[in-house]
């Protein structure tokens, strides 16, 4: 969860067969494991038929294909990257083009620029976007809507919101993929990396992690 004391999460519901996002190619795919709802999304991939890494450590991240941030809360996230020996080797993993999906905290992680961070906080960057931490309040003020969400098919996207970031600009080099009816967005995608201020991992809506899955499966394919 963003920036928050974490709650218990319903483990989310297996389909019934693997789907051919899933085929990747020859190397797993990684979800940082140092703090937030990693489980969830290590569950969900693994559903999908993917390899699961957890990433604690710099020659874990060395084995993967792509990487999933969670949500989490971005301060200690940051904290923990650096005591682990973790924080240069992402960003250079970002640089050198590993396809790295961030969610809530995970997007914070990602961004050039972030408001509303405590003293000392680093982001890995490489996303062109501004995001404020916290934007929607407390625990409390949490909530869920649809979004419509141009490269997903099918219904609108029902996604959850705790105490989520927001993305308040969006720069040439990135591109929106969804906002909420106000106009705000909380979604947006660059090259390899792909961020959303909200949970699909607890809602039971796998394709973002699918169209993850086949943005690896591209680049597998590249190199």
């Amino acid at each position: 969860m963003p920036d928050s004391v974490l709650v218990d999460l319903p483990a989310p519901a297996v389909p019934g067969a693997v789907t051919e996002s899933a085929r990747q190619g020859d190397a797993p795919i990684g979800v940082l494991a140092l703090q937030g709802d990693f489980r969830e999304h290590a569950d969900v991939l693994r559903a999908l038929g993917a390899e699961v890494v957890l990433v604690r450590r710099p020659e874990e991240l060395a084995r993967v294909g792509g990487l999933v941030i969670p949500g989490g809360e971005s301060s200690v996230m940051d904290k923990l990257a650096r005591m682990f020996g973790l924080f240069e080797p992402l960003r250079a993993a970002v640089q050198d083009g590993l396809p790295v999906y961030g969610t809530c905290a995970g997007l914070i992680m990602l961004a050039d620029t972030v408001l509303d961070g405590i003293a000392g906080q680093q982001s890995i960057g490489g996303l062109d976007i501004i995001v404020r931490r916290n934007a929607f309040g407390s625990q409390a003020a949490s909530f869920e809507t649809d979004l419509q969400v141009a490269v997903l098919s099918g219904a609108p996207m029902h996604a959850a919101f705790i105490r989520a970031p927001v993305v308040e600009r969006v720069g040439p080099a990135a591109t929106a993929l969804a906002r909420l009816a106000d106009g705000r967005c909380v979604a947006v995608e660059q090259g390899n990396l792909l961020g959303t201020s909200f949970h699909p991992e607890i809602t039971g809506d796998y394709r973002f992690h699918e169209y993850f899955l086949r943005r690896v499966a591209a680049a597998a394919l590249r190199r």
